[in-house]
This record gives structure tokens, C-alpha cells and sequence, in this order.
């Protein structure tokens, strides 16, 4: 028993230092002075630390902008497709109608499509509608994109509340919206963070169409900004690991505000009552 728990603890020791450690890495080379972030042999703490990768990211980069660009597009893209995402889910779970298995079926299989193969028709559209270089073009494209897994995720959320709630509400007098907000959400409060959470950080992190359809500097989210420190003859690696640690922020403290939510909405149906 000893023996199992030492060695579980020493998988456990090195899977984190594999996990940890590019963090590590990013944090001090954002802190090292350009002239050591290639210095050999390599330094694992910055001789001299220093702020200016931040400055300049700052200063000349117009960073802030960006930021502001990339929690608009993740709060209203995530809150949009939450709110449809409960509303569609609630139907799949308690509706029976003609064509649910399809409709779940082609919510499915859009999932496993490759973005780049619509990638054309959908650049023509955009720019049928006026929405290039525009962040409500990108909060359309984010927000048609993640509906269909998020209502399939909600679903799986709904199908874990007991019907005996909702008919006892409804007896009460509740109409059956009111019971879904009442009573059915508070329960399903796990879950709808979860799904937030998902939506908000693929929305983030996004580049690929983000960098498509986006070529204004006043549009640019925090990603399209990252790339664009790679040039064709060099990379501004200090630029580049100073604006990951920045982005990396607003996510932690999105996790740190609503974390016991999302364990239990990722743990639910783990273990049965």
C-alpha cells in the first residue's frame, strides 16, 4: 500500500511538472531582458528582471484595446450561447417531437466538420452582411458555432433534473417558463457555469477566424494581437510571453470566481444519488 501510494505520488509529482512548467517558462521570459532570452546555456531565473516586455506592450501595442475587445466578444459570445444553449437543451430534454434524434444527430455531426472547409462561403457572407473587420461579425460567427455542442451539453444537464420538480411548480401555478427559471436552474446552476466557462475560453483563444475576418487594428482580440509579434523574419518572443501571461489573467480570475460551480457541473452524474 505504501508502495502504490509513493509511486502515485510520483506520477502525480511529474505530470505537474510537465503541466506547470511552460507556464514557468512563459512567466520568466517575459521577465527576462531581450539579451537573455536566448543566452546559452539557458537560464532558468532571469539574471535581472525586468518589466519592459510589459511596457512595451503596452506602450506601443495598444494591448489594453485588445483586451477590451476579447471580453467583449467572450462575455456577450459565452452569455448568448448559455442562454440558447439552456433554452434549446430544455426542449431536447423534455419534448418529444418529429425529428429530435436527427436534429441531435446533425448537432453532432457539425462538431466533426473542419472549419476551414466552410471557411469560404462563410468569408463571402460576411462580407455580404457588412461584418468584416466588425466584433459583432465575430460574436455572430463565435455564437453559430458553439450553440449547437453547447444546447447538446445542456441537455445532458436538463435530463439530470427530476420532472417531479418542474410538475410540482407547475401545480403551484407556475407556468412552465417560470418553472424553468425557478426551480430548474438554481438546480442546474453547475452546469450552466460550466458551459459558460467552455464557451467563454474557445471564444478566447480562438485565432483562426478571428484572424480571418478581422483586419482593423481598432477590432483586433488578443490573439490576432499575439500574432501578429510573428513577422516574417523574426519572432519578439519577450513581446509574445508577456502578452500570454497578461491573457492568461482574466481567465483565472473567471475560474477563481466560479469555480465550485464548474467542479461540480464537470463532476455531475459523476456518482449517482
Amino acid at each position: 500500500m505504501i508502495l502504490r501510494r509513493a509511486a502515485k505520488a510520483i506520477v502525480l509529482g511529474v505530470w505537474l511538472l510537465i503541466t506547470v512548467f511552460p507556464l514557468y517558462w512563459v512567466v520568466i521570459t517575459s521577465l527576462k531582458p531581450k539579451s537573455e532570452i536566448f543566452s546559452m546555456p539557458l537560464r532558468y531565473w532571469p539574471g535581472e528582471v525586468t518589466f519592459e516586455h510589459y511596457a512595451e506592450l503596452f506602450s506601443f501595442a495598444d494591448f489594453d484595446l485588445y483586451l477590451l475587445n476579447s471580453l467583449l466578444v467572450a462575455l456577450v459570445s459565452a452569455a448568448v450561447v448559455t442562454v440558447i444553449g439552456v433554452l434549446g437543451g430544455y426542449v431536447l430534454a423534455r419534448f418529444d417531437f418529429p425529428g429530435r434524434g436527427a436534429l441531435m444527430l446533425a448537432f453532432l455531426v457539425t462538431q466533426m466538420i473542419p472549419l476551414f472547409i466552410a471557411l469560404g462561403p462563410l468569408y463571402l457572407l460576411m462580407s455580404d452582411l457588412g461584418l468584416l473587420n466588425r466584433l459583432a461579425g465575430l460574436m455572430v460567427v463565435y455564437i453559430a458555432m458553439l450553440v449547437p455542442f453547447c444546447t447538446i451539453i445542456m441537455r445532458g444537464f436538463h435530463e439530470r433534473v427530476p420532472v417531479a420538480l418542474e410538475e410540482a411548480a407547475q401545480v403551484d401555478g407556475a407556468s412552465r417558463l417560470q418553472a424553468m427559471v425557478r426551480v430548474i436552474l438554481p438546480v442546474m446552476l453547475p452546469g450552466v457555469a460550466a458551459t459558460f466557462i467552455f464557451a467563454f475560453v474557445q471564444v478566447w483563444n480562438e485565432l483562426f477566424l478571428a484572424i480571418t475576418f478581422i483586419d482593423s487594428e481598432d477590432a483586433k482580440t488578443v490573439p490576432v494581437a499575439m500574432n501578429s509579434f510573428i513577422t516574417q523574419y523574426d519572432i519578439d518572443w519577450g513581446s509574445m510571453a508577456a502578452a500570454t501571461v497578461v491573457s492568461v489573467v482574466p481567465t483565472l480570475v473567471l475560474f477563481a470566481a466560479i469555480r465550485r460551480y464548474i467542479v461540480e457541473g464537470l463532476t455531475a452524474g459523476a456518482v449517482k444519488g
